[in-house]
């Protein structure tokens, strides 16, 4: 099987937990799976879930979870840069089926890593690893060297009349 680059970018909610879905996927195939988060610290429900498949799921967390809002720190970018070095010896070596950069394409945007530097990642991607990589603004560059290109588009959500993020749904 041929391995593929998806892209799920969009303003809109689900980029990260369609990213987890296509990882249980994975996992139910018997595939062993990478995921290198960029920018989150890692205390999410779809995260926690997911320490049931340890054996077949690697989860590292390249951000410190403060930035989001604002501007990145040198530790900040020191971490993501560590990530990103991470990632390629992870892709490089093969030994996942999987490889998901969850907020890879806001860790570009805010400098972490360039947008050159992605390209070259998906250029050493092995035939047989799926890349997925998720984040809002993904540029005309990386949608055309993708596979597939998913945008998720917010019509409508609850945050809107001031509803917080749930247990279980959003957090």
């Amino acid at each position: 099987m041929t391995g593929k680059i998806l892209v799920l970018t969009g303003n809109g909610k689900g980029k990260t937990t369609s990213a987890l879905g296509h990882a249980v996927q994975h996992v139910s195939q018997g595939k062993n799976v990478f995921i290198g988060q960029f920018l989150k610290s890692g205390n999410y429900s779809e995260i926690k879930a997911l320490q049931i498949f340890e054996d077949l799921i690697r989860i590292e967390h390249y951000g410190l979870g403060r930035f989001v809002r604002g501007r990145p720190t040198s530790e900040d970018v020191d971490a993501g840069v560590r990530g990103y070095d991470t990632v390629v010896r992870v892709i490089e070596n093969g030994e996942y089926d999987l490889v998901i950069l969850d907020e890879g394409i806001v860790a570009v945007r805010y400098n972490i890593f360039s947008e050159q530097k992605l390209l070259d990642l998906f250029k050493r991607k092995p035939a047989h690893v799926n890349l997925i990589v998720t984040g809002r603004g993904a540029s005309p560059a990386v949608m055309e060297q993708a596979s597939l290109v998913i945008e998720m588009k917010e019509i409508k959500h609850y945050y809107q009349k001031g509803v917080c993020a749930r247990v279980g749904i959003e957090k």
